[in-house]
């Protein structure tokens, strides 16, 4: 019975594949939720451009927080630069 335990089907390199995409999975959560912040966090979007940064952010995940961190203006106390000082 132990021997059966101990064998494995599952090789090393998938094991390294299934962490990596966990951790880019995780990565990609908290950077979804530090953008949402910043979005609401923001006091010269308006309501709609909010509102608009959201939707696209959540329809088109990958591309929206990579446009939403190339094209935002910078403000000083956004949340994103609140950790650094």
């Amino acid at each position: 019975m132990l021997a059966l335990l101990a064998r494995t089907d599952y090789p090393f390199l998938d094991i390294f594949w299934t962490m990596l995409i966990f951790f880019a999975w995780v990565i990609w959560i908290w950077l979804l939720i530090m953008v949402l912040a910043d979005n609401f966090a923001r006091r010269d979007h308006s309501g709609w451009a909010k509102a608009a940064w959201t939707v696209f952010v959540i329809f088109t995940p990958l591309l929206g927080v990579l446009v939403y961190m190339i094209a935002r203006p910078p403000e000083d106390t956004t949340v994103m630069t609140r950790g650094a000082t």
